[in-house]
């Protein structure tokens, strides 16, 4: 059974140092600006996984014109996951992923 703790954090992004800030609304999982993330949680907002490895965007799935998930890979594990994207996300890198996928 997946659970999700609510942890809205900002911070500086270790990919491109962008000073990412709380979203508000929901928990923050990924920079804004280059929509990479860490590979941090073992249910969303647990902050309990152990990797600590660079999640690198590798697709994106349009749910519909409105909503996107982000699919990542980790640079350090290898393993694949899957982020909703958010409200001020960069649209010009949802729009650079999807052409590379």
């Amino acid at each position: 059974m997946k659970r999700f703790t609510k942890l809205d954090e900002g911070f500086a992004c270790t990919n491109c140092d962008a000073n990412v800030a709380p979203l508000g609304y929901t928990s923050r999982d990924h920079c804004n600006q280059c929509l990479c993330s860490l590979h941090v949680d073992v249910n969303p907002g647990d902050r309990s996984n152990q990797c600590h490895g660079l999640l690198i965007p590798t697709g994106i799935i349009s749910d519909n014109k409105k909503d996107y998930t982000i699919e990542y890979r980790c640079q350090k594990c290898n393993a694949t996951h899957r982020n909703k994207s958010a409200r001020d996300d960069n649209f010009d890198a949802i729009l650079r992923i999807s052409q590379r996928s």
